[in-house]
C-alpha cells in the first residue's frame, strides 16, 4: 500500500475519533449543566417546602386561637342570653 493512503486514513480515522470525542464532551456538559440545573431546583424546592411548613405552622396556630376565641364568644352569647331571659321573665311576673 501506499503511505500517503495509509496517512489519509490514520488521519481520517483521529479526524473521527476527535469529531466522536467531540460529541461525547458536548453531551457530558449538557448532562453536567442539567445536573447542576436539577440540583438548584431541588434546593429551591427544599426552600419553598420550608417555608410552607412555617405558614402552614403558623395557619394552623392561627386557626386554633380562632377555635379557641370563637368557642368564648359562644360561651358568652349564651351567658348573655340566658341574662336577657331571665330579666324578661323578670318583667313578665
Amino acid at each position: 500500500m501506499d503511505s500517503g493512503q495509509d496517512l489519509d486514513r490514520a488521519l481520517d480515522r483521529i479526524t473521527a475519533s476527535i469529531t466522536k470525542l467531540e460529541g461525547a464532551l458536548h453531551r457530558r456538559t449538557s448532562r453536567d449543566k442539567t445536573l447542576d440545573a436539577l440540583e438548584n431546583d431541588l434546593q429551591r424546592i427544599g426552600e419553598d417546602r420550608t417555608q410552607l411548613a412555617s405558614k402552614l405552622d403558623q395557619a394552623e396556630a392561627r386557626g386554633s386561637r380562632l377555635e379557641d376565641v370563637n368557642k368564648d364568644v359562644s360561651r358568652r352569647l349564651v351567658a348573655a342570653m340566658e341574662s336577657i331571659r331571665t330579666v324578661l321573665d323578670g318583667q313578665e311576673s
